[in-house]
């Protein structure tokens, strides 16, 4: 399952895991998620409705270059930066190699479009 993300000028695609929060995700595209750094390490925007949790475990450690999904703050994210295990995030997919670096000179609040590709 592929996505295309716009962040400005900027367009990188990612791939998706087939899961059922990944599904959720695809049935809400495409969708515009206001994003702002959040620790130094991602990109979080809340999206217009939950994702399941169905399948997936408590927490995760997402690597950088990750796209993910905190389901106490209903957050889209993109991991720029490194994350260490918490409970709450789901790992969605992967960005296409070179997008985290893309992400991580974007500084400050971003508008990010996901749509299905």
């Amino acid at each position: 399952m592929k996505i295309v993300i716009t962040l400005g000028e900027r367009r990188f695609g990612a791939v998706l895991t087939d899961s059922a929060a990944s599904r959720d995700l695809l049935r809400q595209l495409p969708v515009t998620v206001d994003m702002i750094d959040h620790g130094g390490v991602e990109k979080t925007g809340a999206l217009p409705s939950p994702l399941s949790l169905d399948g997936q475990p408590d927490g995760a450690d997402p690597d950088v270059g990750d796209v993910g999904y905190y389901a106490p703050g209903n957050d889209l994210v993109l991991y720029y930066g490194d994350q260490s295990y918490y409970p709450g995030i789901v790992v969605l997919g992967r960005l296409d190699e070179g997008a985290a670096a893309q992400i991580a000179d974007q500084r400050g609040p971003v508008t990010a479009t996901v749509e299905a590709r």
